[in-house]
């Protein structure tokens, strides 16, 4: 399954997501715990959470293994811990799916991550079309589909009730659970964004098929958590009523539960960002950036704000004799000068080295600007024109609060 990301592109998961909610843009950190490698390019990590699902794994199918395979005793968990890594390699070419065809509509993937319930694919940047939508959700649910059906023939090859046999058995199980998961038509499973693509192409508005796709996985989300016990209770899943033990009972509530707050909230972030997008046009760096005085290094602060209230400015750059700008004196740092003490001290004491990468230019806006900022971590930027004339300082503070108003506003649906 996949849902959109902080950064406005998409997460694109397996079994079960975390869910994200929008956040100012921050950069995030490169890691998300142990690297496997790197396939096409694209780093897979495996989350801490994984070794809790993979021991939660071994202990469930050892104890199947204990009817079915008594003769093992011991050895069972070994080959249930080996159920666990195949398992979650059949969802890493899950998420692979969703990868390769990412970078086949030039789709950047910033990574791969086996956690908790299943896997997730960062796709940083939102398809194009409802189509490519549509095919980039349908890929991961049709590759597990495919190796169900590989274990299926693997599993006609070998004896019955031996090791392979269960195994292969196991794993084409599994596999077929975790597509017919993926195709419920709800977000941020793949099916439901499968039905944003389709309510897409019939509207023409991805907003309408988002906030359709999400009720539908809220409504899926309140499915999950009644009906998934009332199925473990009738013996609908396979296991007679009577032998239903009060512990799997509870470990059943609890799955639900687990399942169901998944799924709800990662229908709301998908909700949340869809709106964010919306509004992305709305952060402009011309329309957010503080008007600006310049100032030579050796200037007094007091000086160079008695200047900037004079011109109704609201941040000072330095300039070098040329009226080169060479720095941006920071916020924060003129906060922290007592007023007594500023005509004593110099701008240059209080400004941030300027680089490459901290000049913006004034034309910027939407994802790309935040794309920019993230890149290039600052709490101050500096705003050219394409002529290279200074324009003002753009603030991250008064990024973050356009940020946080464009999430608060109402879609336009």
């Amino acid at each position: 399954m996949k849902e959109d990301d902080e950064s406005g592109g998409t997460r694109r998961s397996g079994p079960g997501d975390t869910g994200t909610g929008g956040k100012p843009p921050k950069r995030e950190s490169p890691g998300g715990g142990i690297l496997m490698g790197r396939p096409f390019g694209v780093p897979v990590y495996v989350a801490p959470s994984w070794f809790l699902v993979a021991a939660l794994i071994t202990w469930i199918f050892g104890g199947q293994l204990e009817r079915v395979l008594p003769e093992l005793g011991g050895l069972r968990y070994l080959v249930s811990l080996f159920f666990a890594v195949a398992f979650y390699a059949s969802v890493l070419v899950h998420e692979l799916a969703h990868t390769v065809a990412a970078l086949r509509f030039k789709l950047p993937v910033r990574r791969i991550q086996l956690q908790f319930f299943g896997g997730v694919s960062e796709i940083e940047k939102e398809s194009e079309t409802p189509g490519r939508e549509f095919v980039l959700a349908f890929v991961g649910p049709l590759l597990s589909l495919v190796l169900s059906g590989v274990f299926y023939l693997g599993l006609l090859a070998v004896e019955p009730g031996t090791v392979p046999g269960v195994l292969l058995a196991g794993l084409m199980v599994s596999n077929l659970i975790v597509a017919a998961f993926n195709l419920l038509p709800g977000l941020p499973l793949d099916g439901g964004r499968m039905l944003r693509a389709v309510v897409w192409k019939i509207t023409g508005k991805p907003m309408s098929g988002t906030v359709a796709a999400a009720w539908v996985g809220r409504a899926l989300a309140v499915a999950v958590l009644f009906g998934l016990p009332v199925l473990t209770q009738t013996g609908a899943l396979g296991r007679s009523a009577e032998s239903v033990s009060g512990t799997e009972t509870v470990t059943d509530a609890l799955l639900a539960a687990i399942l169901a707050a998944i799924i709800w909230t990662g229908a709301g972030n998908s909700l949340r960002m869809a709106r964010l997008r919306e509004h992305l046009p709305e952060l402009q760096a011309r329309a957010l950036t503080r008007r600006a005085v310049p100032v030579e290094s050796s200037t007094p602060l007091s000086e160079a704000l008695r200047r900037a209230n004079e011109a109704g400015a609201r941040a000072l750059v330095v300039v070098d004799g040329h009226g080169d700008p060479t720095g941006i004196v920071r916020e924060a740092a003129i906060v922290g000068v007592p007023q007594h003490r500023r005509p004593w001290v110099a701008v240059s004491g209080l400004a941030q080295d300027l680089t490459d990468a901290m000049k913006v230019p004034a034309e910027l806006a939407g994802e790309a600007l935040l794309d920019r900022l993230r890149a290039s971590p600052a709490t101050e930027y500096l705003v050219l024109e394409e002529t290279g004339e200074i324009y003002g300082v753009l603030s991250t503070a008064d990024v973050e609060r356009a940020f946080v108003a464009a999430m608060a506003r109402p879609h336009a649906d």
